[in-house]
């Protein structure tokens, strides 16, 4: 299976067709990757792109149109390498807008990031960012993927650490969505946590230990 970089460098010169019209091959990215409602080339579609060559790749995938949902898969990265996904802000770092593509690299000053992405000047495409617009840089796994965290020693509030982006993983792969999967067990994931726990019926003390991880396998099992 190709790669999730080759897969995207395959549809560079993908472009957006001026007028009424619209570039089929854009709607097919919407309509293959479960954007049912999107049957055009004028809906920002930088995130369907990406979840499109995702889908492609068998990788991981938010299955939102919004660029930011991207900080909530995969795992947070501080060396990127070509074919990570990289997510910058728009208009402000507090905005929820924002675009999503695959990273390729840096420029020689290190002050721009070199983007693949579809809605990039209107096209499929690779462009420079500005590097201090970056928000993160996420590695995706396979698909299904998911590995359940130990519970040792158990994890709560102050946690840091591997363990901790994998249990971040396991609650948004189940709908408790925790945000970015940052390593840090804070005051957000603890709630979701605890939303988890009392759906199922157990102490909801936000603590992740034996008991919370089989109860996790078990969810997984059904």
């Amino acid at each position: 299976m190709k790669d999730l970089f080759q897969i995207a460098a395959s549809e560079i010169g993908v472009k957006e067709t001026k007028g009424g019209e619209h570039t089929p091959q854009i709607v097919k990215y919407a309509q293959e990757a479960g954007f049912k409602a999107i049957g055009d080339d004028e809906t920002p579609w930088c995130s369907v792109f990406v979840n499109w060559c995702s889908l492609k790749a068998g990788l991981q995938r938010t299955n939102k149109a919004n660029a930011q949902s991207w900080l909530s898969v995969g795992v947070p990265v501080e060396d990127p390498r070509p074919g990570d996904v990289v997510v910058f802000w728009r208009e402000s770092p507090q905005s929820w807008k924002g675009h999503v593509g695959i990273f390729v690299g840096f420029s020689r000053d290190q002050k721009q990031v070199f983007s693949l992405g579809g809605n990039q000047k209107d096209s499929v495409s690779i462009q420079g960012f500005d590097a201090d617009k970056v928000l993160g840089f996420r590695r995706l796994s396979s698909e299904g993927n998911i590995e359940i965290p130990s519970g040792k020693p158990p994890l709560q509030v102050g946690s840091r650490g591997e363990e901790v982006v994998k249990l971040q993983r396991v609650l948004n792969e189940l709908g408790y969505l925790c945000g970015a999967t940052d390593g840090v067990l804070g005051p957000r994931t603890a709630e979701q946590l605890k939303k988890l726990q009392k759906d199922e019926g157990k102490e909801r003390d936000g603590v992740y230990g034996e008991e919370t991880k089989t109860l996790i396998e078990n969810i997984f099992q059904r």
